[in-house]
């Protein structure tokens, strides 16, 4: 069965990959390894948006780049899907 993948990249890193040594899992291997033999993946979506550098992680947006260029060098099958990250300020209310 031909079979379509979408991950959304944000909860992929922070529900499952951060904080462990997984930092490079191969999505397309992850999701075969999951789904039963008669899958074939046929294509591989990421959605994810362009980390920012800030004081306490510099290097964030390099690490993500490279990660990103590893995926679509060796997995044909893979899309990146770049959108926005909208970040939510804590307003206090007096």
């Amino acid at each position: 069965m031909r079979t379509a993948i979408y991950i959304d990249g944000f909860n992929l890193y922070y529900g499952a990959v951060k904080d462990t040594n997984c930092k490079w899992l191969n999505p397309k291997l992850l999701c075969e390894n999951i789904l039963q033999p008669h899958h074939d993946v046929v294509s591989v979506v990421l959605s994810t948006a362009r980390v920012r550098p800030i004081p306490e992680n510099p290097d964030a947006a390099k690490r993500q780049s490279t990660y990103i260029k590893a995926l679509t060098t060796y997995i044909p099958e893979l899309t990146v899907v770049y959108g926005h990250f909208l970040q939510k300020n804590n307003l206090v209310v007096q």
